[in-house]
């Protein structure tokens, strides 16, 4: 039986943790892309969300008008 010396475990256990770093760095990668995409996802949608906002803003403004005004033909 071969016994492991300890400078062999060591290895080992360098080797393991070499390994586990590469995959940590590659799942970093992909999160930091994650990040990005919705972070770019997030700020489209808050541009349409503002565009809905104006657009709404001006409907009501539309709608407003004609009451405004009948109102005003009322008291004349």
């Amino acid at each position: 039986m071969s016994k492991t010396t300890p400078i062999e475990e060591l290895v080992e256990r360098v080797e393991r943790l070499l390994v586990r770093y590469a995959e940590l760095q590659r799942t970093n990668e992909l999160l930091t892309d994650q990040i990005d995409e919705l972070t770019t996802e997030r700020d489209q949608l808050k541009q349409r969300l503002a565009a809905a906002r104006t657009r709404v803003d001006a409907l009501l403004e539309r709608i407003s008008e004609p009451a405004e005004g009948e109102g005003h033909k009322d008291a004349a």
